[in-house]
């Protein structure tokens, strides 16, 4: 048994709910699940603030007591709750761990984390695939036991390789990460995979692209660097943002240190927002997210 599969985790479930906000969804929710025999052991919601709001919340149950199959428990919640409520919703266990492929260039940081995090048991997922337009990291990963398939990205091919990683991971996977994927993906691409791609980029203030970032923020004398993690959207970097994260630094760093600095904090931001969509606790509503962490 890994050390993070915990013998409550097979019993484990989550329900995620958004929906218009009015009385007594809490209570209809809450009396639903004790009347099948399912014991709530956290909750947590929230309500937006303006007129005619939104309500989202995210509750954790125990499955040992219920009276139902789970395919039973879930047609009865949609007829006796959630069509009465008006609610977007899902119930997922945490038995069946969410499949992750991992995207990813040359850099090795964020990737070499979530797969020791991954194999240790530490972060609820399996990895059925890593894709790369390089052949560097290879051996690197192939030595987690994990498929590595290295398709080449050019200016003339990119469209017949986003449509070989396509079909790869075509029903394979339920979440895609982006460790540090130097590539540009297509609307068609996102569009097959709405709020489950996740991406980590630096960001500092001011934010500098193009070719080494870091030794333009030295160049700058900047006092903060920092990440950001979110979904992908058809818009470049301008997805719901899941984390985010800073590094106050000085005149003392060297662009070296910076580029150190800055690794760390990608790793860091990017390891709280996969562990939070894995454990399903990001509600996307429009252009942002609702987080609900410990």
């Amino acid at each position: 048994m890994n050390p993070a599969d915990k013998p409550e985790d097979a019993a484990t479930a989550r329900l995620l709910v958004t929906c218009p906000d009015q009385p007594g969804i809490i209570s209809a929710v809450s009396t639903f699940l004790y009347n099948h025999g399912a014991n709530i052991t956290d909750l947590d919601q929230h309500s937006s603030d303006h007129q005619d709001g939104t309500f989202f919340l995210r509750l954790e149950f125990q499955t040992p007591g219920l009276d139902c199959s789970h395919e039973a428990l879930e047609n009865n919640f949609r007829n006796r709750v959630a069509n009465r409520y008006g609610m977007q919703w899902h119930i997922s266990y945490a038995a069946d761990k969410k499949r992750m492929a991992v995207l990813v260039s040359r850099h090795d940081h964020v990737i070499m984390d979530l797969l020791w995090r991954v194999s240790r048991g530490d972060l609820p997922a399996v990895i059925p695939m890593v894709i790369s337009n390089h052949d560097d990291l290879r051996g690197e990963v192939e030595r987690f036991g994990i498929p590595y398939h290295h398709i080449p990205v050019t200016r003339d091919n990119k469209e017949e390789a986003e449509a070989q990683a396509l079909e790869l991971l075509e029903g394979q996977v339920d979440v895609i990460v982006l460790a540090r994927y130097m590539q540009i993906l297509s609307p068609t691409f996102v569009a097959r995979h709405p709020h489950r791609i996740i991406n980590i980029h630096h960001s500092f203030l001011p934010a500098f692209v193009g070719a080494n970032p870091y030794q333009q923020a030295h160049d700058r004398g900047v006092k903060l660097i920092g990440a950001t993690s979110h979904y992908v959207t058809e818009d470049l970097d301008q997805g719901p943002i899941i984390e985010q994260n800073v590094q106050r630094v000085s005149h003392r760093h060297s662009a070296a240190e910076l580029r150190g600095l800055g690794q760390d904090v990608e790793r860091q931001v990017m390891l709280r927002a996969v562990r939070w969509h894995l454990e399903d606790r990001v509600i996307v509503d429009g252009n942002k997210t609702v987080v609900f962490v410990k």
